[in-house]
């Protein structure tokens, strides 16, 4: 027979026990590092490897609570960074470059690469005299937003290909007016990213067969475009943290690369004015025309060919003067990519 104090003394036992198991249960939960990550724009279609991130659970596996917000241009997330406010972002590398030149100590660096290709492109109708044909942009009207990434890149543009413009013009027009301006006739072409100027053209009723996309990759340019880009302080005190976040991403990268229709549905319930047609259309093109290279398919996702990255360096320096120019390594740290057979793509 067991006695009352034995009783008790199993209660207060197993009491502890349990209390223990809740305590630490609440540890973990609480070990969770909180990470603040900055995306380049709105959430559409080229987002979805970090909404898939998200919704399946990735980064918390890693031990990571990640808070993921919109900003207004690829630039936006490089400042945020800078500031502190945030921990990691994706933005553009080229302006990355530019960004910690004119900011000495400032030591943000790029850790893994999205667009193996940037976005960065010419737009123009056919129906305005623009062709595949670089020679056919001679004597043309541009809309040339000042603040553009792509508009940044003409002068390697113009260098590699060897375009006197002196006969063309370049109108400074504001974001919202660009698309609606070469629509409506009053200019030959635009500066912009590819996927969103030729959709946005469409959706203005522009015929798909009179929209011409020159994508400045084609042409010479050796730039690479937007990758994952982390603080000096966030990668020096918690390096586990950052290659646990590119692990999450890489895992959301190849579920996208699998299955683009669902991993787009993680965008839609983020974006109450997006229509799943558009931003699917708008993820493929940047799967195709961006991440998904000849270079990635062979070598893997999110790394650098260290020849070509430099060549992109000396054309970033056709852009602005340096005051010290960075050597590959300085923008570059590879030490954080998950291993090389997790960064496989089909």
């Amino acid at each position: 027979m067991i006695s009352n104090r034995s009783t008790r003394a199993g209660w207060w036992t197993r009491g502890m026990v349990a209390g223990a198991a809740v305590f630490l249960g609440l540890g973990a939960a609480q070990a969770q590092t909180p990470v603040r990550f900055s995306l380049d724009w709105r959430w559409e279609g080229p987002a979805a490897p970090f909404a898939v991130a998200l919704d399946k659970g990735y980064f918390k596996a890693e031990g990571l609570d990640v808070t993921i917000d919109p900003a207004a241009g690829s630039r936006e997330p490089i400042s945020r960074v800078a500031s502190g406010s945030y921990d990691a972002g994706f933005g553009d590398v080229n302006s990355l470059v530019r960004f910690r030149d004119e900011n000495p100590g400032t030591d943000i660096k790029a850790v893994m690469v999205m667009y193996d290709r940037p976005p960065f492109a010419i737009i123009g109708r056919k129906s305005r005299g623009i062709t595949k044909d670089v020679s056919s942009l001679q004597g043309k009207k541009f809309g040339a937003p000042v603040a553009d990434g792509a508009y940044a890149q003409w002068p390697i543009f113009r260098s590699v290909n060897k375009i006197d413009d002196s006969s063309m013009k370049f109108e400074n027009v504001g974001f919202p007016v660009r698309e609606p301006m070469l629509a409506q006739g009053e200019v030959d072409a635009v500066f912009g990213f590819s996927m969103s100027s030729y959709i946005n053209l469409k959706s203005r009723g522009v015929p798909e067969e009179d929209i011409v996309v020159l994508l400045m990759s084609d042409h010479g340019v050796d730039l690479y475009g937007n990758t994952i880009i982390v603080s000096e302080k966030f990668a020096k005190e918690k390096p586990e943290a950052v290659k646990g976040l590119l692990r999450a991403i890489m895992k959301g990268v190849r579920d996208t690369v699998k299955d683009p229709a669902s991993a787009v549905d993680s965008v839609i319930k983020r974006n109450d004015v997006a229509k799943k047609d558009v931003e699917l259309e708008r993820l493929k093109m940047v799967l195709d025309q961006n991440m998904l290279t000849p270079w990635i398919k062979a070598n893997g996702f999110g790394g650098i060919d260290k020849d070509r990255f430099a060549r992109a360096l000396d054309q970033i320096g056709l852009t602005f003067t340096y005051k010290t120019k960075p050597k590959v390594e300085d923008v570059f740290a590879e030490e954080f990519l998950p291993a090389s057979d997790q960064r496989k793509v089909n």
